[in-house]
């Protein structure tokens, strides 16, 4: 049996203001050409599909054509698709009674019966191969709200021991459904586990239940494989078969250097045989231009210079490079930004941000220099600059923290409708 991991796709999103749809299309193009290429026999996509909770009906439009166009190139291909803190779980799992006919199952919510007492039958699929047979199961749990997870009683982590506690369930389920055929039991996530790598002003912080990251020991030893989601750096964490394959394109100037894929994952019975790596072309560049370092030094006009002295080739302007500028201030500049554009003026390129910081700590703006970078702020961003301007010592962790959660729990109400 073979898989194909993927997440993370973000379909809809914009880049400080510009769109990518262009860019997301050839993406999808290429990994249907992966399709067809390497043959999967399931398709795992691990949640944030859909960049915002109310996806543009472009990006939607986008996201069916694709898994049409997967079905008919492959007609015996299986898609999971779960759902992930970006995704509203109602929309998303809006049209499953048509998914389903197509062989395509999608997990937004964790359901219960009439006893309200959760129905992990929900969660958990066989996995079939080429010819129809069921060669192993898969446990689909989508980003997990502390309202989708059992009580524990006594427990002093509910968060962490309720999810721990539902992926054990669906374990035991799967587990009583294979029987002894010598199948692998895969499981599917979208959350932070405890080492993982983040990225940068691209990633929301999942401070859920008052836990931001959980431990790789949530999964039983039974699971032969871990597809996960919602790093965009792809990484194993804890063990070589739990996998993040990370997002298909960079979602901030932080992941410049991330190598973005997908993982092909072949299995003999219930043994990995390999884990491939399938690079993702990247179609658009993102350039970083000028003071990249708290020890640069460069000037003003040392950078506006840089700009004029770029040699690129003309190009689709939906494909031209994306282009931060950084600058180290010794004064007020203020018509940097109109320099910045006349140095820009004949370049095939897109201006993406400015970014300045001054030598002095305390004149710093954090790289906020433009009406688009305010939108991108996160409301902890935001709290954390109001709470440096008003007290010298360092923001508490327990008040970072406590901020974090209620945030994260606005949200969460937001993106369950």
């Amino acid at each position: 049996m073979r898989l194909i991991h993927t997440s993370d796709w973000h379909l809809g999103q914009t880049f400080h203001g510009f769109d990518r749809q262009l860019e997301h299309q050839l993406f999808l193009d290429w990994l249907l050409d992966q399709i067809v290429g390497e043959q999967p026999d399931v398709l795992l996509i691990a949640g944030d599909v859909f960049d915002t909770a109310n996806p543009s009906a472009t990006a939607q439009k986008q996201l069916y054509h694709f898994v049409t166009q997967a079905k008919q190139s492959k007609p015996n291909l299986q898609i999971i698709m779960i759902a992930g803190n970006h995704d509203s779980a109602g929309r998303i799992e809006a049209p499953s009674p048509l998914l389903q006919v197509m062989g395509i199952d999608v997990i937004g919510t964790v359901k219960r019966d009439v006893s309200g007492e959760i129905d992990v039958s929900t969660l958990v699929f066989p996995l079939r191969n080429h010819s129809g047979e069921t060669s192993g199961w898969c446990l689909a749990l989508p980003f997990l709200r502390p309202g989708d997870l059992p009580k524990i009683p006594d427990s002093t982590d509910q968060y962490t021991d309720g999810v721990t506690e539902l992926y054990r369930r669906a374990l035991n389920h799967a587990l009583e459904l294979r029987g002894e055929a010598n199948q692998p039991i895969v499981g599917m996530g979208h959350l932070h586990l405890t080492g993982g790598v983040t990225s940068e002003l691209s990633e929301r912080r999942l401070i859920v239940g008052g836990n931001e990251a959980l431990p790789a020991s949530i999964f039983g030893s039974e699971l032969a494989y871990v597809a996960l989601g919602h790093l965009h750096k792809a990484q194993r964490v804890g063990a070589e078969h739990i996998r993040y394959c990370g997002s298909p394109l960079p979602m901030s100037f932080s992941e410049v250097n991330y190598q973005h894929q997908a993982l092909r994952i072949d299995f003999d019975g219930n043994t990995i045989r390999q884990i491939e790596s399938l690079k993702i072309p990247r179609n658009v560049e993102l350039l970083r231009i000028g003071a990249t370092s708290d020890s640069a030094t460069l000037s003003v006009d040392k950078v506006l210079r840089q700009l004029m002295e770029m040699d690129l080739s003309p190009a689709n302007p939906e494909l031209q490079p994306f282009v931060e500028v950084s600058f180290v201030l010794e004064q007020p500049e203020p018509d940097l930004k109109h320099r910045v554009e006349l140095a820009l003026a004949d370049k095939p390129v897109r201006l993406a941000r400015i970014q300045t910081r001054t030598t002095s700590a305390n004149q710093s703006n954090s790289g906020i220099s433009t009406m688009h970078d305010m939108e991108q702020l996160t409301p902890e961003q935001v709290f954390q600059s109001l709470y440096a301007r008003k007290y010298t010592d360092p923001m508490p962790d327990e008040l970072r923290n406590a901020f974090s959660q209620i945030a994260t729990q606005a949200l969460h109400a937001e993106t369950a409708q």
